[in-house]
């Protein structure tokens, strides 16, 4: 599949969800809550419907949803491919997960993380910040300052101003309830925008690369967008403005639209009260409204993903969906041992945060000229997973030091719902009578207590889970490394630093 393929065939969108919640009748569906006071019961509900639901009494077992999430049958997977689809691998498959002291191992070298080179995108251009250590800087043991590097959100205010206006323009419906519902994060709840901020400063930092000459027909050589400007390249002195960095700053909106849609279902499922500071949307409308509002923000993303005239990034960002109904998934049915297991908790991360912001960076190099197996691209996957990891350990730790009022959200949230994160896991690696209540998901009275009294006993639980966290985010930094210097990449390094040392 070549780029005039890719451009032709753009058109046309893989159809991303099945709406259930569309079976409900009309008036209850958009009748506030006050109005009525039966709720639907949605603990057992996954995160979007499928076109397959599982059957509690079917042979699955929880082992098979935990370490390998079903969504698609491996049967139906090889049907719906073709000598030009791409074989996508999950992230976590391509780019290492632990530190070698832990067990971590380097994955095989396969199509997704073959083209590593640490110099080529590079060759004579001096930089000043290659062989960058987070451990050099203040706060993470070292004395340097990282207000020396670009600042990222001031990088991109301006462009990401019109941001939230435009985004609810991209939402509006003519049923006023469920347009205010799919606004609501839009508009005084809308967070530092993380994601956009990503995508936008990756797609300066690629702007600044050659398009690399890689000979073959192999599938990993395509999904480059045919780029029509002068010289058919997009450089740092024309992206700004184009057509190009138009179709990355929608790509950025629906990123956003995908995790508010994400955090709307969640909040219905996990029977959260509050979000980023304020009422969760199912608080302040119904269950009913909350899980159409998120199914019509995945519906408009769909769209918006097709309209961007590459099918190869519609296959990356449908894969990156399919993803969060995969933790969903993990996260309801994974077996006992399976929860105690480190690996098995990054997994789970990995499908629920970093999956999203892995995949729209690859999809951010393809869309500014670059093939699927290029080293920028390569690069680009590779940081976005190992920072969505690092930015996923960071909020776990913090729902243990920080307070509810800080993170806008409730704190200990995680053990409320029987999940263990990262620091619970070390403590029970050094305590063992915490296994068990880790096994059972703190369900007997007195467990959590027990659990939290382990862990600030600990003498290394939280600082093993903080290593954890500094491992990721040094991975992504030395991935960013790999692209040529300019303002946009420093100012992704120095956010890198921000999430591992953020407060909230």
């Amino acid at each position: 599949m070549n780029s005039d393929t890719t451009s032709k065939r753009g058109n046309y969108a893989v159809p991303l969800m099945i709406v259930a919640a569309f079976a409900l009748p009309v008036a209850d569906a958009f009748a506030p809550s006050q109005a009525t006071s039966r709720l639907v019961q949605t603990s057992s509900i996954n995160l979007l419907q499928m076109t397959a639901t599982l059957n509690e009494g079917s042979a699955t077992t929880a082992k098979d949803l935990g370490a390998q999430p079903v969504v698609v049958s491996a049967e139906a997977e090889a049907l719906s491919h073709s000598e030009t689809t791409m074989k996508l691998v999950p992230s976590f498959d391509l780019f290492q997960m632990l530190a070698e002291e832990e067990g971590g191992i380097t994955p095989h070298t396969v199509a997704g993380n073959a083209m590593r080179d640490d110099t080529i995108l590079k060759v004579g251009i001096p930089d000043g910040l290659d062989g960058m250590q987070l451990t050099d800087y203040k706060g993470l043991g070292g004395k340097k300052k990282i207000e020396t590097l670009p600042d990222p959100f001031s990088m991109v205010e301006k462009e990401l101003q019109p941001f939230s206006d435009s985004i609810k323009e991209l939402v509006s419906t003519d049923q006023p309830i469920l347009s205010m519902a799919a606004k609501h994060f839009f508009e005084k709840r809308h967070g530092k925008r993380f994601r956009p901020t990503i995508v936008q400063l990756i797609a300066k930092a690629v702007a600044a690369c050659d398009p690399e000459e890689i000979e073959g027909d192999r599938w990993e050589n395509s999904g480059a967008s045919k780029i029509g400007m002068e010289g058919g390249k997009v450089t740092a002195g024309n992206h700004q403005g184009s057509e190009v960095w138009r179709k990355q700053a929608q790509l950025g909106q629906i990123v956003e639209m995908i995790h508010v849609a994400s955090l709307i279902h969640d909040d219905v499922l996990d029977e959260a009260d509050t979000r980023r500071g304020g009422e969760a949307v199912h608080k302040l409308y119904s269950n009913k409204v909350a899980v159409l509002a998120g199914d019509y923000l995945l519906a408009r993303a769909s769209v918006l993903l097709a309209r961007l005239e590459n099918t190869a990034v519609v296959q990356i960002m449908a894969t990156a969906l399919e993803s969060l109904v995969a933790g969903e998934i993990m996260q309801l049915k994974s077996s006992p041992d399976e929860l105690l297991q480190m690996e098995s908790y990054l997994r789970k991360s990995y499908y629920k945060t970093a999956s999203l912001i892995c995949y729209a960076c690859r999809s951010v190099a393809l869309l500014g000229g670059h093939a699927y197996g290029s080293n920028v691209a390569t690069a680009c996957e590779e940081f976005g997973f190992h920072m969505g990891l690092a930015f996923q350990i960071q909020d776990d730790i913090l729902d243990f030091t920080a307070a509810a009022s800080i993170l806008g959200k409730p704190a200990l949230a995680d053990m409320s719902l029987g999940l263990s994160t990262a620091p619970i896991l070390y403590a029970a690696q050094e305590f063992p009578h915490l296994r068990p209540l880790v096994k059972r998901r703190f369900k007997e009275k007195g467990d959590k207590q027990t659990a939290l009294e382990a862990l600030y006993k600990s003498d290394t639980a939280m600082d093993k889970a903080k290593d954890l966290a500094q491992f990721h985010a040094q991975k992504a930094v030395d991935a960013l490394l790999r692209l040529p210097p300019s303002d946009a990449r420093d100012a992704l390094l120095r956010l890198t630093y921000v999430v591992i040392t953020r407060k909230k």
